[in-house]
């Protein structure tokens, strides 16, 4: 068994050296004056770099530990995941097993006094459904057109990894609803978020999630015993796949097996299966290499490598897709492979424990003093359903004709296998890969999550579910949320937006600039140029996009051979989401022939268009 190197737990201090704070003073003033986006390349990753060291040192916080306590303690489990992920996320963090687990608490990007639920007179102020239905509706589809459908189906199948809240036994919101209001009740009810009480008396509750803050692809194997073996063949780690492409279950036993599959659609599917069959690709490789690999290791061997890919492929193909500015492309690689750069890396290796120069996979796991955990502010900045279309083409690879027209409905999970057995699983991956999401601006809600119908739940507008969600668990509206990230605060709703229709829309609505919800005013404000999302979101993701992988010791100090095997570490290296979707869908080829981001849209397979071309 892999012996782990993860040093003990480091004081509870933030303190920087001299030289860090004189770049953080340097890349605020910066960042103030002109804009780290309006700098060049070097200057503004840079800037990014003295940002994130600012944020590290200032804007994490500890809620306090899992409300289950500590684990006894179980020499077998600690010796069991010195090399291995858990089902539930406990002992990644060897010193505090239960750091991340499911059930953990969400921390906070805050101080924690500035993080009470709003009272209940502001809970319904403005009316969040008049929002809803005011301000966020979509009227026509505003299209992302530098991103394909699979980028927006991409960020679902990694929130399903990274957090669920539980719904409260409590009497629910109660939203009286206007006259005219076309929802076919009088009250919409909405469930609430349940709370556990902070250790301190006198702090804010806190909230607890239902799948590890981990980046371990929960999503794929599951937060449970129970499901994590329903998935398993038992034989030389691999999962069941039946001929559609989905584990041989039925859609109630899978509801009965994961709440959040109710979520379920066709394109969380294709991911699903594209990475189930990663999964057991990885197996029958190590198997290779390792022929005394017993089921169990290769299982939690492949298990490692796929999530590592993943969190990969999010770094340095869908994160520079949506935020495609030169700056921010460049940064997310830095964070992968650091400033010295793929080439240099395969060439000579780790050279360094600087994270900047090297990247933070490999490095030293680092949490900033603060236990890990995701915050309930990138929660709410990850609010992202414009994303989602209201209809859908189907369309064939080998010449783009249309098969099929479908409202988004027909997608959901009681109709997935339909879908799937109605087309080739190449032909909707193009499809995908053809399509738009659409943009994260106000007036573009999918007018189907307005009215959403899921099995086992009651109807819902997720408008107004997410705008309540943000006052409900205390996270701060637009301008004190700027604030709080040192951001100016907007003097006007002409200065909030540069579309004056909306101005006078948001200032109808509110009356106040200061009222505006977080979620409205990232969707109205201006983005910097290549953004899909605003810069007062992206403050958040330049902090926890690096501690999600610098917290994890097997993104870190056990990123290893010695843990994931050579070859593993060698499938992780090699690898991107063009190569596995080529490895599972070869046919795909010519449609990702000259597009430089998977995530972008792909070309259309016209054999009339090639045939006439000059």
């Amino acid at each position: 068994m892999a012996q782990s190197t993860t040093p003990p737990p480091h004081p509870p201090t933030r303190r920087e050296s001299r030289a860090t704070r004189l770049l953080i003073r340097l890349a605020e003033k910066l960042d103030e004056s002109v804009g780290w986006f309006r700098l060049p390349t070097p200057v503004g990753l840079g800037v990014l770099v003295g940002l994130r060291a600012r944020l590290r040192t200032d804007n994490l916080f500890d809620t306090g530990a899992h409300p289950g306590g500590p684990l006894p303690p179980d020499p077998a489990a600690e010796e069991r995941y010195l090399a291995t992920r858990s089902i539930d996320g406990a002992y990644n963090s060897l010193a505090r097993p239960r750091t991340g687990s499911v059930g953990c608490r969400f921390g906070r990007n805050f101080p924690l006094e500035n993080t009470f639920p709003e009272a209940d007179e502001r809970l319904y102020d403005p009316d969040p459904r008049r929002i809803s239905v005011e301000l966020l509706a979509r009227e026509r589809f505003q299209p992302a057109t530098t991103l394909n459908l699979l980028a927006g189906a991409w960020i679902q199948f990694e929130v399903h990894d990274w957090l669920r809240h539980e719904d409260a036994d409590t009497a629910p919101f109660r939203i009286t609803l206007a006259e005219g209001d076309q929802w076919p009740e009088k009250v919409m009810t909405i469930a609430r978020t349940a709370s556990v009480p902070s250790s301190d008396p006198t702090a804010p509750p806190t909230y607890t999630t239902e799948e590890s803050h981990w980046w371990d692809a929960s999503q794929i194997y599951g937060s449970s015993e129970k499901f994590a073996t329903s998935l398993r063949t038992g034989v030389k780690g691999q999962l069941h796949i039946d001929d559609l492409g989905l584990p041989p279950i039925d859609v109630q036993t899978l509801l009965e097996l994961d709440e959040s599959a109710a979520n379920f659609w066709l394109g969380l599917a294709l991911l699903h299966s594209l990475f189930m069959r990663e999964h057991n690709a990885i197996c029958e490789r190590l198997a290779r290499r390792y022929p005394d690999m017993n089921d169990q290791r290769l299982y939690d061997t492949a298990r490692l490598v796929n999530s590592a890919l993943i969190a990969k492929i999010h770094t340095i193909d869908w994160t520079p897709a949506i935020i495609g500015h030169p700056t921010t492309v460049a940064a997310m690689r830095a964070n992968w492979f650091g400033l010295l750069g793929e080439k240099f890396a395969r060439r000579f290796g780790r050279v360094s424990d600087n994270e900047v120069l090297c990247g933070i996979p490999g490095s030293q796991v680092q949490d900033h003093g603060v236990p890990y955990s995701l915050t309930e502010e990138f929660v709410s900045v990850y609010r992202m359903h414009p994303l989602i279309p209201d209809d859908f083409t189907v369309r064939a690879l080998d010449d783009d004709r249309v098969l099929a027209e479908h409202e988004f409905p027909a997608l959901m999970v009681e109709h997935v296998r339909d879908r799937l057995a109605e087309t080739p699983m190449a032909d909707l991956f193009y499809s995908f890969g053809r399509a738009h999401p659409g943009a994260l601006t106000l007036h573009n809600y999918p007018r189907h999550l307005q009215a959403l119908k899921r099995p086992g739940h009651p109807l819902l507008d997720l408008a107004t579910v997410d705008i309540l969600r943000v006052r409900e668990r205390g996270v701060p509206r637009y301008n004190e949320f700027r604030r709080q990230l040192r951001l100016a605060p907007v003097r006007g709703f002409d200065e909030l937006t540069d579309d004056p229709q909306w101005a006078r829309e948001l200032e109808r609505v509110y009356g106040d600039v200061d009222s505006v919800d977080l979620m409205v005013g990232l969707y109205a404000e201006p983005k910097p140029p290549g953004f899909g999302f605003s810069d007062t979101a992206f403050r958040v993701f330049v902090l926890m996009a690096s501690r999600r992988l610098s917290a994890d010791r097997f993104f870190t100090t056990d990123f290893r051979p010695e843990v994931y095997t050579e070859a593993g570490m060698a499938w992780v290296r090699d690898n991107s989401m063009r190569s596995v979707l080529l490895r599972h869908f070869p046919t795909l080829a010519p449609a990702l022939e000259g597009v430089a981001n998977p995530f972008a849209p792909w070309r259309n397979i016209d054999p009339g268009r090639e045939r006439n071309r000059p």
